[in-house]
């Protein structure tokens, strides 16, 4: 068993989770948090199943995360 630390970002339509500290790109999306929780345990799931128990890196442990904010031209 290993931690994952997750992020959940509120959106006007609903709830987005993803993990840090994964290798590859993981998602889960719900109408709440909680969905968004459940979805993205199922797709960490199925990410080490397909990839392989190395996609979770356990000598690189994330200890923070920052948020940013920047201008870019659109």
């Amino acid at each position: 068993m290993k931690s994952v630390r997750i992020i959940i970002e509120q959106h006007a339509d609903g709830f987005v989770a993803y993990p840090l500290g994964l290798k590859g790109v993981v998602i889960g999306e719900g109408d709440s948090a909680d969905e968004a929780m459940v979805d993205v345990k199922s797709a960490i799931q199925f990410h080490i199943e397909t990839f392989g128990p190395e996609v979770i890196d356990a000598e690189a442990e994330v200890i923070d995360a920052f948020l940013y904010e920047m201008e870019v031209a659109s």
